[in-house]
C-alpha cells in the first residue's frame, strides 16, 4: 500500500474499525495504540492528498477563467499556487518515510576518531549540529550520555531523539564524517583533517522479541557526569551495561535513579541488538544473492572542508552545499532528503 493509495488505504482503515469494535480491543493498550496511531495516520494521508488534488483542480479551473490583464487576480493565483506547490512539496517527503522504522524514536552517538583535541572538538561540533536541527524539526533531544574530551569538546556523546519520523530522518547520518580546516589548536595554523563517526539506531518498544540472558551482561555503576539532577556527583545513579558477547556497550546517566538509568540502557541495548540481527539477516541475504548495495554501514558519507574553499559534500548522493556555516548551524535538510530519495529509488529497483 502506498501513502496515497485511496482505496487501500479505505480498505485499511475499515479493518482497523472492525477490530476496534472486538470487546477484547484494549485488553492490550499498547498493540491498541498502535493501531489507532496507524489509523489517524492514514486519515491524515488521505485527507492532505486529497485536499491538494481538490486545490488543483480548483486553481485550474480558476486560471482558465481569469483575465489575464487584471494583475490583482494573477497576483491571488500565484500566491494560491505557491501554497499548493509547498504543501505537494510536504505530500513528496511523507512518500519518501517508507521504511519500517522510519516513525520511531532514535538513539544517536557520536564518537571521534583518533586525533585527540582535534577529533574532540569536530564531535562536539557535530553535536551541536544535531541538536540544532532537531531545534529546526521540532524533534525532542535529550542527551543520555556524555563523555568530555580530555581538553575539549566531546569523547563520546549519546542522544534520545523523540518526534515524528525521527529516525527516517536521522538515519542518513549514520557513518563516518570527515572534517577538513586549519585548526585552531595548531599555533602553525596548519590545515588538519579529522574524523568522527555517527551511529544511529531506531528507539524499539518492549513488544520486540530479543531474550537477553543476564549472565550475559556486565553492568557498571558509576556517577553522573553530566549537567542537572540533585545527584550529580554525588551518588552512583549512571548505569553503564556491556554485552559480553558482543561487545556492545550502552550508557545512561540522564535520569536521577539508578532504577531508570538502567531501564533506559536496556531499552537501548535491546534496540541495538534488534538491529544487529537484522542487519545479519540483510547480509545474509546479500550473499545469496549477490546484492550489490550504493550505501554501505560504517563507510565516510560525508565531507566538511572549510580551508581552502568551503563545501561540505555527501560521497553516496553527490548532494553538495557550500554555506558551511549554515550545515554546521543544522540546515542539513538537502542531504536528509537526497538521501532518502536515494533509498526510494534502491527500494524500487529490489
Amino acid at each position: 500500500m502506498t501513502h496515497f493509495d485511496n482505496p487501500s488505504i479505505n480498505k485499511r482503515i475499515d479493518e482497523i474499525d472492525k477490530l476496534s469494535l472486538n470487546e477484547n480491543f484494549y485488553s492490550n493498550q499498547r498493540e491498541a495504540k498502535k493501531l489507532i496511531d496507524e489509523r489517524n495516520s492514514l486519515v491524515e494521508n488521505k485527507e492532505k492528498f486529497n485536499d491538494c488534488l481538490k486545490r488543483v483542480n480548483e486553481l485550474s479551473d480558476f486560471a482558465s477563467t481569469i483575465d489575464l490583464n487584471d494583475s490583482d487576480i494573477l497576483a491571488l493565483l500565484e500566491e494560491e499556487a505557491c501554497k499548493l506547490f509547498k504543501d505537494i512539496q510536504n505530500l513528496r517527503i511523507e512518500v519518501l518515510f517508507s521504511g519500517e522504522y522510519d516513525h520511531l524514536n532514535c538513539i544517536l552517538e557520536i564518537h571521534p576518531g583518533a586525533g585527540g583535541t582535534e577529533a574532540c572538538d569536530w564531535a562536539n561540533m557535530l553535536l551541536r549540529m544535531y541538536e540544532r536541527f532537531c531545534e529546526r524539526e521540532k524533534l525532542k533531544f535529550t542527551i543520555i550520555d556524555f563523555l568530555p574530551g580530555e581538553e575539549v569538546g566531546v569523547k563520546s556523546v549519546t542522544m534520545l531523539i523523540e518526534g515524528k519520523n525521527a529516525y527516517g530522518l536521522l538515519e542518513s547520518e549514520k557513518g563516518v564524517h570527515r572534517l577538513v580546516r586549519i585548526s585552531p589548536f595548531d599555533s602553525n595554523k596548519r590545515r588538519h583533517t579529522s574524523f568522527a563517526s555517527v551511529s544511529v539506531t531506531p528507539q524499539f518498544d518492549d513488544s520486540i522479541n530479543i531474550q537477553i540472558n543476564p549472565d550475559d551482561l556486565k553492568i557498571d555503576l558509576y556517577r553522573s557526569g553530566g549537567a542537572g539532577g540533585q545527584n550529580v556527583n554525588k551518588v552512583s545513579t549512571a548505569v553503564r551495561i556491556t554485552h559480553l558477547p558482543t561487545g556492545i556497550v550502552v550508557s545512561s546517566q540522564v535520569e536521577r535513579t539508578q532504577l531508570r538509568n538502567k531501564e533506559l540502557a536496556m531499552n537501548m541495548l535491546k534496540s541495538k541488538l534488534f538491529e544487529r540481527e537484522e542487519l545479519m539477516k540483510k547480509q545474509k541475504l546479500k550473499n545469496i544473492i549477490g546484492e550489490q548495495k550504493n550505501i554501505e554501514w560504517g563507510s565516510q558519507i560525508r565531507s566538511y572542508v572549510f580551508c581552502p574553499y568551503t563545501l561540505v559534500k555527501d560521497n553516496r548522493t553527490n548532494y553538495e552545499e557550500t554555506q558551511v556555516d549554515k550545515v554546521m548551524d543544522g540546515e542539513i535538510e538537502g542531504f536528509i532528503y537526497s538521501y532518502l530519495e536515494l533509498r526510494k529509488k534502491n527500494e524500487s529497483k529490489n
